[in-house]
């Protein structure tokens, strides 16, 4: 029984602890985090420095990434558009899933319609401040 015990009990606990420090990269990818690798290095990482770096690991899986989104219009990583677009090439994604990427083109074609649109009304009204009202032809 001792030698069981001896043999066994290594085995589940790494096997444990194996599992608890890669849970946040499976958690990660599927939520399609944009930062999926990092996390995943990040898990990595504390497996090496004894378990330290798991809970930072955790939180940043959970966390939503608001300055990606920021950034690149998406809180989505790279592998959720391939996903989506192997899903409809073969002709199998489900409905909600074809409503969400339809839904993401959406606010992306919005974003940049918004800020090509800004640009050109400060353009515009550049124009109109340099110009127009020193010489008097638009007043308020």
């Amino acid at each position: 029984m001792s030698w069981v015990v001896l043999f066994l009990v290594p085995i589940i606990g790494i096997t444990v602890f194996w599992i608890v420090h890669v849970m946040p990269e499976k958690i990660a990818h599927k939520r399609h985090h944009p930062q999926t690798k990092a996390i995943q290095t990040l898990c990595l990482l504390s497996l090496v420095f004894g378990g330290l770096l798991w809970p930072i690991a955790w939180l940043w899986a959970y966390t939503k990434p608001v300055a990606h989104k920021l950034a690149y219009g998406t809180d989505k990583g790279d592998e959720f558009f391939h996903e989506a677009e192997a899903k409809l090439r073969a002709g199998t994604p489900m409905e909600a899933e074809l409503a969400h990427v339809k839904q993401e083109r959406g606010v992306i074609t919005a974003q940049f319609l918004l800020k090509l649109g800004c640009r050109k009304l400060r353009d515009v009204n550049f124009f109109r401040f340099s110009f127009g009202w020193r010489q008097g032809l638009y007043r308020c």
